[in-house]
Protein backbone atom coordinates (compact mmCIF):
# COMPACT_ATOMS: atom_id res chain seq x y z
CA UNK A 1 0.00 0.00 0.00
CA UNK A 2 1.52 3.81 -1.34
CA UNK A 3 2.52 5.17 1.75
CA UNK A 4 0.98 8.75 3.11
CA UNK A 5 3.68 10.69 1.52
CA UNK A 6 3.09 9.09 -1.39
CA UNK A 7 -0.86 9.96 -1.28
CA UNK A 8 0.85 13.69 -0.53
CA UNK A 9 3.09 13.79 -3.55
CA UNK A 10 0.17 12.53 -5.82
CA UNK A 11 -2.09 14.58 -5.03
CA UNK A 12 -0.23 17.83 -5.47
CA UNK A 13 0.68 16.09 -8.81
CA UNK A 14 -2.63 15.66 -9.64
CA UNK A 15 -3.60 19.42 -8.53
CA UNK A 16 -0.99 21.12 -10.72
CA UNK A 17 -2.01 19.77 -13.32
CA UNK A 18 -5.51 20.69 -12.83
CA UNK A 19 -4.73 23.90 -12.44
CA UNK A 20 -2.88 23.73 -16.21
CA UNK A 21 -5.91 21.99 -17.67
CA UNK A 22 -7.91 24.77 -16.00
CA UNK A 23 -5.51 27.96 -17.05
CA UNK A 24 -5.93 26.10 -20.70
CA UNK A 25 -9.62 26.00 -20.83
CA UNK A 26 -9.61 29.42 -20.04
CA UNK A 27 -7.48 30.35 -22.88
CA UNK A 28 -9.18 28.16 -25.28
CA UNK A 29 -12.74 30.18 -24.23
CA UNK A 30 -11.30 33.59 -24.92
CA UNK A 31 -9.70 32.76 -28.39
CA UNK A 32 -13.06 30.74 -29.33
CA UNK A 33 -14.88 33.69 -29.00
CA UNK A 34 -12.57 35.98 -31.27
CA UNK A 35 -12.08 32.65 -33.87
CA UNK A 36 -15.64 31.55 -33.74
CA UNK A 37 -16.18 35.17 -35.01
CA UNK A 38 -14.23 35.44 -37.61
CA UNK A 39 -14.87 32.15 -39.29
CA UNK A 40 -19.05 33.02 -39.16
CA UNK A 41 -18.19 36.67 -40.57
CA UNK A 42 -16.03 34.42 -43.17
CA UNK A 43 -18.98 32.32 -44.25
CA UNK A 44 -21.51 34.82 -46.21
CA UNK A 45 -18.57 35.93 -48.42
CA UNK A 46 -17.03 32.70 -49.39
CA UNK A 47 -20.30 31.00 -49.70
CA UNK A 48 -21.69 34.29 -52.05
CA UNK A 49 -18.52 34.27 -54.03
CA UNK A 50 -19.17 30.25 -55.01
CA UNK A 51 -22.63 31.52 -55.95
CA UNK A 52 -21.82 34.35 -57.90
CA UNK A 53 -19.00 32.45 -59.50
CA UNK A 54 -21.34 29.28 -59.83
CA UNK A 55 -23.83 31.58 -62.18
CA UNK A 56 -21.13 33.27 -64.15
CA UNK A 57 -19.88 29.48 -65.51
CA UNK A 58 -23.28 28.83 -66.61
CA UNK A 59 -22.22 29.83 -69.43
CA UNK A 60 -19.77 27.85 -69.89
CA UNK A 61 -22.03 24.55 -68.94
CA UNK A 62 -21.32 21.50 -71.40
CA UNK A 63 -19.29 23.82 -73.60
CA UNK A 64 -15.24 23.63 -74.05
CA UNK A 65 -13.36 26.62 -74.19
CA UNK A 66 -13.42 27.66 -70.62
CA UNK A 67 -10.96 28.88 -68.03
CA UNK A 68 -8.33 25.69 -67.31
CA UNK A 69 -9.33 25.79 -63.61
CA UNK A 70 -12.95 25.84 -64.11
CA UNK A 71 -12.83 23.23 -66.80
CA UNK A 72 -10.28 21.02 -65.16
CA UNK A 73 -7.44 19.12 -67.06
CA UNK A 74 -10.33 16.66 -68.60
CA UNK A 75 -8.68 13.64 -66.69
CA UNK A 76 -9.55 12.24 -62.93
CA UNK A 77 -6.03 10.82 -62.55
CA UNK A 78 -4.14 12.45 -60.63
CA UNK A 79 -5.19 13.65 -56.88
CA UNK A 80 -4.01 16.55 -54.42
CA UNK A 81 -5.39 16.04 -50.92
CA UNK A 82 -5.08 19.67 -48.96
CA UNK A 83 -5.31 18.30 -45.21
CA UNK A 84 -5.92 21.01 -42.47
CA UNK A 85 -4.82 20.21 -38.82
CA UNK A 86 -3.15 21.92 -36.48
CA UNK A 87 0.21 23.16 -34.98
CA UNK A 88 -0.87 22.26 -31.29
CA UNK A 89 -2.14 18.68 -29.98
CA UNK A 90 -3.75 18.75 -26.62
CA UNK A 91 -7.44 19.61 -28.35
CA UNK A 92 -9.51 16.02 -28.12
CA UNK A 93 -10.11 14.40 -31.25
CA UNK A 94 -9.88 17.03 -33.30
CA UNK A 95 -6.59 16.81 -35.45
CA UNK A 96 -7.34 12.76 -35.28
CA UNK A 97 -10.39 12.74 -36.79
CA UNK A 98 -9.14 14.97 -39.53
CA UNK A 99 -6.31 12.59 -40.23
CA UNK A 100 -8.51 10.07 -40.10
CA UNK A 101 -10.74 11.02 -42.65
CA UNK A 102 -7.69 11.99 -44.60
CA UNK A 103 -6.51 8.84 -44.89
CA UNK A 104 -9.92 6.82 -45.65
CA UNK A 105 -9.71 9.45 -48.58
CA UNK A 106 -6.46 8.45 -49.33
CA UNK A 107 -7.19 4.55 -49.41
CA UNK A 108 -10.43 5.04 -51.18
CA UNK A 109 -8.04 6.68 -54.54
CA UNK A 110 -5.74 4.62 -53.97
CA UNK A 111 -8.10 1.61 -54.60
CA UNK A 112 -9.27 3.40 -57.73
CA UNK A 113 -6.10 3.25 -59.35
CA UNK A 114 -5.68 6.92 -58.54
CA UNK A 115 -2.16 8.95 -58.58
CA UNK A 116 -2.21 10.49 -55.11
CA UNK A 117 -0.25 13.69 -53.67
CA UNK A 118 -0.59 15.37 -50.27
CA UNK A 119 -0.03 18.85 -49.39
CA UNK A 120 -0.49 19.27 -45.34
CA UNK A 121 -1.32 22.74 -43.69
CA UNK A 122 -0.85 22.06 -40.08
CA UNK A 123 2.12 20.17 -38.37
CA UNK A 124 -0.08 17.62 -36.47
CA UNK A 125 -1.13 16.32 -39.74
CA UNK A 126 1.99 16.35 -41.18
CA UNK A 127 3.76 14.25 -38.71
CA UNK A 128 1.03 11.72 -38.61
CA UNK A 129 0.74 11.02 -42.14
CA UNK A 130 4.30 11.37 -43.25
CA UNK A 131 4.30 8.01 -41.16
CA UNK A 132 2.44 6.22 -43.67
CA UNK A 133 2.57 8.52 -46.59
CA UNK A 134 5.83 10.01 -46.40
CA UNK A 135 6.15 9.44 -50.64
CA UNK A 136 3.10 11.43 -50.96
CA UNK A 137 3.48 14.32 -49.00
CA UNK A 138 4.68 17.40 -51.63
CA UNK A 139 5.35 20.00 -49.22
CA UNK A 140 3.51 21.52 -46.16
CA UNK A 141 2.74 24.89 -44.32
CA UNK A 142 3.20 25.15 -40.20
CA UNK A 143 4.20 28.90 -39.45
CA UNK A 144 1.05 30.01 -39.83
CA UNK A 145 -1.59 31.57 -36.77
CA UNK A 146 0.74 32.55 -34.58
CA UNK A 147 -1.63 34.95 -33.14
CA UNK A 148 -4.56 34.71 -35.75
CA UNK A 149 -5.39 33.31 -39.20
CA UNK A 150 -4.11 36.06 -41.64
CA UNK A 151 -5.46 35.79 -45.68
CA UNK A 152 -1.78 36.26 -46.57
CA UNK A 153 -0.97 32.89 -45.05
CA UNK A 154 -4.08 31.00 -46.87
CA UNK A 155 -2.98 33.19 -49.98
CA UNK A 156 0.58 31.02 -50.06
CA UNK A 157 -0.93 27.92 -49.82
CA UNK A 158 -3.32 28.43 -52.91
CA UNK A 159 -0.22 29.80 -54.65
CA UNK A 160 1.18 26.65 -54.28
CA UNK A 161 -1.78 24.93 -55.03
CA UNK A 162 -2.45 26.58 -58.18
CA UNK A 163 1.24 26.80 -59.47
CA UNK A 164 1.34 22.28 -58.96
CA UNK A 165 -2.14 22.27 -61.06
CA UNK A 166 -0.72 25.02 -63.89
CA UNK A 167 2.47 22.74 -64.08
CA UNK A 168 -0.03 19.82 -64.43
CA UNK A 169 1.07 18.07 -61.56
CA UNK A 170 -2.86 17.10 -60.52
CA UNK A 171 -6.04 17.08 -61.88
CA UNK A 172 -8.40 17.55 -58.81
CA UNK A 173 -7.64 18.96 -55.56
CA UNK A 174 -10.09 17.99 -52.46
CA UNK A 175 -9.61 20.22 -49.09
CA UNK A 176 -9.96 17.67 -45.85
CA UNK A 177 -10.99 20.27 -42.29
CA UNK A 178 -13.37 20.90 -39.54
CA UNK A 179 -16.51 23.06 -40.03
CA UNK A 180 -17.49 24.62 -36.82
CA UNK A 181 -20.81 24.30 -35.32
CA UNK A 182 -20.22 24.79 -31.65
CA UNK A 183 -17.54 24.03 -28.92
CA UNK A 184 -18.88 20.71 -28.61
CA UNK A 185 -19.26 19.97 -32.08
CA UNK A 186 -16.60 20.02 -35.35
CA UNK A 187 -17.70 18.48 -38.47
CA UNK A 188 -15.47 16.98 -40.62
CA UNK A 189 -16.03 17.74 -44.29
CA UNK A 190 -14.49 17.87 -47.74
CA UNK A 191 -14.85 20.35 -50.30
CA UNK A 192 -13.55 20.03 -53.82
CA UNK A 193 -11.68 23.91 -54.93
CA UNK A 194 -9.88 22.48 -58.26
CA UNK A 195 -11.36 22.47 -60.83
CA UNK A 196 -14.12 24.36 -59.67
CA UNK A 197 -17.45 22.62 -58.60
CA UNK A 198 -19.95 23.15 -61.22
CA UNK A 199 -23.60 23.37 -59.28
CA UNK A 200 -26.37 22.12 -60.45
CA UNK A 201 -28.48 25.33 -60.61
CA UNK A 202 -25.83 26.84 -63.25
CA UNK A 203 -27.32 24.39 -65.70
CA UNK A 204 -28.91 27.67 -67.23
CA UNK A 205 -27.33 30.95 -68.97
CA UNK A 206 -27.59 33.72 -66.94
CA UNK A 207 -29.00 36.69 -69.38
CA UNK A 208 -26.36 38.70 -68.15
CA UNK A 209 -24.03 40.45 -70.52
CA UNK A 210 -20.47 41.44 -68.65
CA UNK A 211 -17.82 43.99 -69.60
CA UNK A 212 -14.95 42.45 -69.51
CA UNK A 213 -15.68 39.08 -70.98
CA UNK A 214 -17.00 36.30 -68.75
CA UNK A 215 -13.68 34.24 -69.47
CA UNK A 216 -11.68 37.46 -67.92
CA UNK A 217 -13.98 37.72 -65.44
CA UNK A 218 -13.62 33.97 -64.29
CA UNK A 219 -9.78 33.78 -64.78
CA UNK A 220 -9.38 36.68 -62.59
CA UNK A 221 -11.97 35.33 -59.74
CA UNK A 222 -11.55 31.69 -60.04
CA UNK A 223 -7.69 32.22 -58.24
CA UNK A 224 -8.83 34.40 -55.65
CA UNK A 225 -11.99 31.85 -55.06
CA UNK A 226 -9.23 29.18 -54.23
CA UNK A 227 -8.06 31.72 -51.58
CA UNK A 228 -10.60 32.15 -50.07
CA UNK A 229 -12.06 29.24 -50.09
CA UNK A 230 -9.11 28.23 -48.52
CA UNK A 231 -9.37 31.21 -45.82
CA UNK A 232 -12.34 30.22 -45.11
CA UNK A 233 -11.28 26.53 -44.11
CA UNK A 234 -8.25 27.31 -42.41
CA UNK A 235 -10.53 29.99 -40.35
CA UNK A 236 -12.79 27.16 -39.57
CA UNK A 237 -9.93 25.17 -38.30
CA UNK A 238 -9.00 27.40 -36.25
CA UNK A 239 -12.39 28.00 -34.26
CA UNK A 240 -12.27 24.60 -34.23
CA UNK A 241 -9.83 23.82 -32.73
CA UNK A 242 -9.99 26.29 -30.26
CA UNK A 243 -13.47 24.61 -29.26
CA UNK A 244 -12.34 20.76 -28.92
CA UNK A 245 -9.54 22.45 -26.87
CA UNK A 246 -11.81 23.86 -24.68
CA UNK A 247 -14.17 21.13 -24.16
CA UNK A 248 -11.12 19.01 -23.94
CA UNK A 249 -9.06 20.71 -21.24
CA UNK A 250 -13.03 20.96 -19.12
CA UNK A 251 -12.84 17.42 -19.36
CA UNK A 252 -9.59 17.27 -18.07
CA UNK A 253 -9.99 19.50 -15.55
CA UNK A 254 -13.59 17.79 -14.31
CA UNK A 255 -11.20 14.01 -14.32
CA UNK A 256 -8.70 15.78 -12.20
CA UNK A 257 -10.98 17.01 -9.56
CA UNK A 258 -12.48 13.21 -9.57
CA UNK A 259 -9.17 11.91 -8.94
CA UNK A 260 -7.82 14.20 -6.08
CA UNK A 261 -11.50 13.43 -4.63
CA UNK A 262 -11.00 9.55 -4.54
CA UNK A 263 -7.27 9.95 -3.60
CA UNK A 264 -7.73 11.85 -0.76
CA UNK A 265 -10.60 9.98 -0.01
CA UNK A 266 -7.79 6.97 0.05
CA UNK A 267 -5.39 9.33 1.96
CA UNK A 268 -7.95 9.89 4.70
CA UNK A 269 -8.43 6.21 4.89
CA UNK A 270 -4.79 5.16 5.08
CA UNK A 271 -3.94 7.91 7.40
CA UNK A 272 -7.18 6.62 10.21
CA UNK A 273 -5.91 3.24 9.59
CA UNK A 274 -2.34 4.16 10.60
CA UNK A 275 -3.89 5.96 13.69
CA UNK A 276 -6.07 3.27 14.84
CA UNK A 277 -2.88 0.64 14.55
CA UNK A 278 -1.00 3.02 17.02
CA UNK A 279 -3.79 3.30 19.26
CA UNK A 280 -4.50 -0.40 19.35
CA UNK A 281 -0.17 -1.11 19.53
CA UNK A 282 -0.35 1.53 22.68
CA UNK A 283 -3.24 0.29 24.03
CA UNK A 284 -1.56 -3.34 24.20
CA UNK A 285 1.65 -2.71 25.40
CA UNK A 286 -0.22 -0.66 28.30
CA UNK A 287 -2.35 -3.69 29.24
CA UNK A 288 1.13 -5.81 28.73
CA UNK A 289 3.13 -3.63 31.38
Amino acid sequence: MPSLKDFRVRIASVQSTKKITSAMKMVAASKLRRAQEAAEAARPYAEGMEKMLGNLAGSFKGQAGGPKMMSGTGKDEAHLVLVMTANRGLCGGFNTNIIRNARLLIRELKDKGKQVKVLCVGRKGRDSLRRDYRDLIVDSFTEFARKRVAFVEAAEVSAKVTEMFNTGQFDVCTMVYARFKSALTQVVSRQQIVPFPMPESAAAPMPYEYEPSDTEILEELLPRNLAIQIFRSMLENAASEQGARMTAMDNATRNAGEMISGLTLKYNRTRQAIITKELIEIISGAEAV
